[in-house]
């Protein structure tokens, strides 16, 4: 185990170290400055400790001062002015931080309060207000209303621990409410930058097909109906709707071909790519796969401006550590743990199963498009079934029947974007070739997640396949193994 940490590049084992200290946090807190403290003596001790005990020691400290972050970020975010309040009705200057989500009885919104009453406060809050229109994302709202707790678990979901985590302790019930202005700063910058994208995709599709098309450029599913969120969810397709590596590397990629056909040097355009990344992920939101894709894709650019060589273990774990360090209850998030069994499951999983199929009559695109989808989605069940209790099985025909037009759709939409300020014409044409694309993801959302056998619910038959899968693979571990 030693010789094996020693083969890995220190940069690599420091940052796992401090990412496992923060996630030990969540299990349980240190305060004050002991493990501080710890840290600084056991820094002293690696300088004159022998060679072999010297990375040991460094470890040791880095893991104690990643747990001392990951409390004191608990603390601050289990923090609640707003608790001592609860049941008492004022009036509210609010914030609103992401898109409405609508519902039959009510509309319901991530918010941040900035007063209540007399009470000058910064707390973010779930916002419910009266079923019918609803405030855009950005905008600042006079509120009257009453601070009430969250829902306990109930229908097995856990509203206020899922709240809690998000940093969200409190719901102002909102009763009568006006726009009062618009927030400015990097969420102004934020706000403009979705609105920028939203309105490039406003012309040429509308219904479902702009409902999906957002989804997939935005990782806004709130105008998908519950039904097709569900055939989404069924088919093993629901990960198109959270923003990926995809979308991130078509939107650098997109800024290096402009400058390309430009004639702007290549230092210019990787630049360029690093402004379009920074400014995607802001107009997408703090979603864990599109921050950590967003991340990925601007060290990438960085590699290569400062002639560095690039590491994409180094890259996947840069990303744990900010998502992590700024908030250590994200490690619980459903998006978290998927985006990063996936990717890890791309970079060791996916070569084996691709070198598996390569003795079968399978072309070699689709064989490496299989590769990576089997992988991911035997990487993701038990995240699937843990979290939401359900796992579709099958997520690789659908995958492959869905791969087709998800890269034409984000090429599309994109440009539509990209150029709808120019020439609305030619946006609009795009966004509708777009739609399209759109139409058929939803189609075989429906097709796959509509049979009777496309998703798994009970525990019996659960463990059955879990056992089957665990079985076929050591099987064909084992002969890959005798092969080579």
């Amino acid at each position: 185990m030693r010789g094996a940490i020693r083969n890995l590049p220190v940069s690599q084992v420091l940052l796992g170290a401090f990412c496992t200290g923060i996630a030990a946090a969540d299990l349980s807190r240190v305060h004050g400055i002991g493990p501080a403290g710890l840290a600084v003596g056991s820094s002293v001790l690696a300088a004159a400790a022998l060679p072999g005990q010297r990375l040991a020691l460094v470890l040791l400290g880095v893991a104690l001062t990643g747990w001392w972050w990951g409390s004191a970020r608990l603390d601050a975010i289990d923090r609640s002015p707003l608790t001592a309040l609860l049941g008492t009705a004022e009036r509210a200057r609010v914030v609103v931080t992401a898109p409405p989500r609508r519902s039959r009885f009510a509309v319901r919104i991530e918010a941040q309060v900035q007063r209540f009453g007399d009470l000058a406060v910064s707390e973010p809050v779930l916002l419910e207000l009266p079923a019918g229109r609803a405030p855009a994302q950005g905008d600042v709202l006079d509120v009257l209303g009453v601070l009430a707790p969250p829902h306990g678990p109930e229908n097995g979901f856990d509203e206020r621990t899922y709240l809690r985590r998000h940093g969200i302790h409190v719901v102002l019930r909102g009763d009568r409410w006006r726009v009062i202005g618009h927030r400015g700063g990097l969420g102004g910058v934020a706000d403009g930058l979705r609105a920028f994208v939203t309105r490039g995709l406003s012309q040429g599709a509308g219904g479902e097909h702009r409902a999906v098309l957002l989804g997939v450029v935005l990782g806004a599913d709130e105008g998908l109906s519950q039904s097709l969120r569900d055939r989404f969810r069924a088919s093993g397709l629901y990960h198109l709707l959270a923003v990926s590596g995809q979308n991130v590397a078509l939107v650098a990629g997109g800024a290096l071909f402009v400058a390309w056909l430009a004639g702007i040097p290549r230092l210019v355009g990787e630049l360029g790519a690093l402004a379009a990344i920074a400014a995607y992920v802001l107009a997408v939101g703090a979603q864990p796969s599109v921050v950590r894709a967003g991340i990925a894709g601007a060290l990438g650019s960085i590699a290569w401006l400062l002639a560095r060589e690039r590491d994409r273990w180094w890259f996947l774990l840069v990303g744990a550590l900010v998502l992590l360090a700024w908030n250590p209850y994200t490690l619980f998030d459903a998006g978290f743990q998927l985006s990063f069994a996936a990717v890890i499951a791309i970079f060791t999983m996916a070569p084996r199963i691709g070198r598996a199929l390569e003795g079968y009559p399978v072309p070699r695109k689709i064989g490496l498009f299989l590769a990576v989808s089997t992988a991911c989605g035997l990487a993701t069940a038990p995240i699937l079934w843990l979290q939401f209790h359900a796992v579709p099985l099958l997520a690789v025909p659908a995958n492959v029947l869905a791969a087709p037009a998800v890269g034409p759709l984000l090429g599309l939409a994109l440009t539509a974007a990209a150029v709808h300020p120019l020439a609305p014409t030619a946006a609009a044409v795009l966004t509708w070739l777009a739609g399209w694309c759109a139409a058929y993801l939803a189609l075989c959302a429906r097709l796959i997640g509509g049979l009777p056998f496309a998703q798994v619910r009970s525990g019996w038959a659960a463990a059955a396949i879990g056992l089957g899968a665990a079985v076929a693979g050591t099987y064909a571990w084992r002969r890959c193994r005798s092969r080579s």
